[in-house]
C-alpha cells in the first residue's frame, strides 16, 4: 500500500498532538518495510531547520518520502493544494488529525486521528472562531473518515456517543512513552545543569503541559496556597513548564498567583526541550496534573517512567491510564489535591509504592505498540 501521513504538526516544541504523530511515524519506520509512506508537510525542510532536524530524528527508511507542498496558508493547503496533489498522485490511505482535507478523492481511504473532543464539553474555553470551525468541520471529517483513531477507551466511547458513530468505525491506540529514555540514570552534574538552565528551585512540584484553561492550573495554584497554609511546607515551590506565549494561555493563572500572593512560589521555566524532560522530572518531588479533560494524558506516563510519584485529576481517561499507579483527586477540589500531595511527601511507603507501580504502568505504554495498532488499522482498509 501507499500510505500518506500529514506531518504538519511535527516541529521542535512538541505538545500532545505533535508528540503522538512524531513517535507514530518514527515507530512505523522501525516496524514496516512493506508499505510505502509519503509524509506531507506545508513547510520546506530546506528552509526550516527545526523541521529538518525533526525529520532527521524520525530515522526514516527508504520506503519513506517527505513531500513538501507549498501553499500561502494552512487553510488553502487543506482545501486546495493537498487535494490537487493527491488527485494527480493518489495514495491508498491518507492519515491526518481532526480535520479531513476538503475534496479528498473518494477512492482514497481516510484515517482520522481525533485525540479528544474536549471542546464539546468545555466550549467556554475555546475562542469563538476556533469553536465554530471545530463544531462545523470535525463532524464532517468524522463522517468522511473510513476509520477513526483515538487514544483511549474513554475517548472512543465519548466519540461514539456524542457523534452517534458506528462503534466498528472507531478504534483506539494508546499513546506511549520512551521508557528507556525517561527511566535512565542521569548523573548529578547533568541534573544540576538542567536546574541552572531553567532556573529551577531546589525542591518543587512539577506540572508539564500547555497552559490553556482546560488544564485547570488556577486550581493547582489554589492547592499550593492551601498546602502552604495547612502543612507549613513553604520551601517546596511549584514549577509550571509550558508556553506562556501561546494564544490559548489562561490569564486566570496570573490572576490566581496575585490573589494568593504566590509570585515567589510559582516558577515558569517556559517550554522545556524534549531532551531535557527526563532530568526535569527527576529533579521534582512529585508530578501534579489537575486537568479537567484529557484524551490520554502523556505527561503522567512520562513522570511515572522517570520515577516520579503522580497526583492526577480523576476525570476523563486519567484513571484508565494511571490505574493504581497514581493518587487521584477531584480537579474541582484544591484542598483534596493539597492533601494528596502531602500524602506523597509525608509517607515514604506511599511514595515508594507509587514509584514502583508507576514504572510498571509506564512500561505498558510504548510507541511501538501505538505503531503496531495503527498499522493493523491501515491493513484493515487494504483492498
Amino acid at each position: 500500500m501507499k500510505i500518506g501521513i500529514d506531518i504538519r504538526v511535527i516541529g521542535k516544541n512538541r505538545t500532545g498532538d505533535e508528540v503522538v504523530f512524531f513517535n507514530l511515524v518514527k515507530n512505523l519506520a522501525k516496524i514496516d518495510r512493506e508499505n510505502d509512506y509519503q509524509l506531507f508537510t506545508d513547510r520546506d525542510p530546506k528552509k526550516d531547520p527545526a523541521l529538518a532536524e525533526e525529520i532527521e530524528n524520525l530515522e526514516l527508511k527508504n520506503n519513506f518520502e517527505v513531500i513538501y507542498i507549498n501553499s500561502p496558508n494552512r487553510f488553502w493547503w487543506n482545501f486546495w493544494a493537498l487535494p490537487n496533489y493527491l488527485r494527480k498522485n493518489p495514495v491508498d490511505i491518507f492519515h491526518t488529525q481532526y480535520i479531513a482535507p476538503f475534496r479528498l478523492p473518494k477512492k482514497i481511504k481516510l484515517v482520522l486521528t481525533t485525540h479528544d473532543i474536549s471542546f464539546n464539553f468545555f466550549p467556554q474555553y475555546i475562542r469563538f472562531s476556533d469553536l465554530f470551525f471545530l463544531k462545523t468541520l470535525i463532524p464532517r471529517s468524522l463522517r468522511r473518515a473510513d476509520r477513526i483513531v483515538t487514544v483511549s477507551k474513554n475517548e472512543r466511547e465519548q466519540i461514539i456517543n456524542f457523534y452517534k458513530i458506528p462503534s466498528e468505525k472507531v478504534n483506539f491506540a494508546y499513546n506511549g512513552v520512551d521508557f528507556e529514555i525517561f527511566n535512565q540514570t542521569i548523573p548529578e552534574e547533568a541534573l544540576e545543569r538542567i536546574r541552572k538552565k531553567y532556573g529551577l528551585p531546589e525542591k518543587f512540584f512539577l506540572y508539564v503541559g500547555t497552559l490553556q484553561p482546560r488544564k485547570n492550573i488556577p486550581a493547582l495554584i489554589q492547592a499550593l496556597a492551601i498546602f502552604y497554609k495547612k502543612y507549613k511546607m513553604n520551601d517546596i515551590k511549584l514549577v509550571i513548564a509550558g508556553n506562556r506565549k501561546a494564544r490559548n494561555f489562561d490569564p486566570e493563572i496570573d490572576k490566581t498567583i496575585e490573589k494568593y500572593n504566590l509570585r515567589d512560589s510559582a516558577n515558569f521555566p517556559g517550554w522545556v526541550d524534549e531532551k531535557d524532560k527526563p532530568a526535569l522530572y527527576k529533579l521534582a518531588e512529585c508530578f501534579v496534573f489537575p486537568s479537567l479533560y484529557e484524551g490520554f494524558g502523556i505527561p503522567i506516563i512520562e513522570a511515572m517512567a522517570a520515577g516520579l510519584p503522580v497526583v492526577s485529576s480523576d476525570k476523563s481517561c486519567l484513571p484508565e491510564v494511571g490505574g493504581d499507579a497514581a493518587l487521584f483527586a477531584d480537579p474541582g477540589d484544591p484542598e483534596e489535591f493539597a492533601k494528596k500531595i502531602h500524602e506523597i511527601l509525608s509517607d515514604k511507603n506511599i511514595r515508594e509504592d507509587l514509584v514502583r507501580k508507576g514504572a510498571s504502568c509506564a512500561q505498558e505504554f510504548s510507541w511501538q505498540k501505538t505503531a503496531e495498532k495503527t498499522l493493523e488499522i491501515y491493513q484493515s482498509l487494504e483492498k
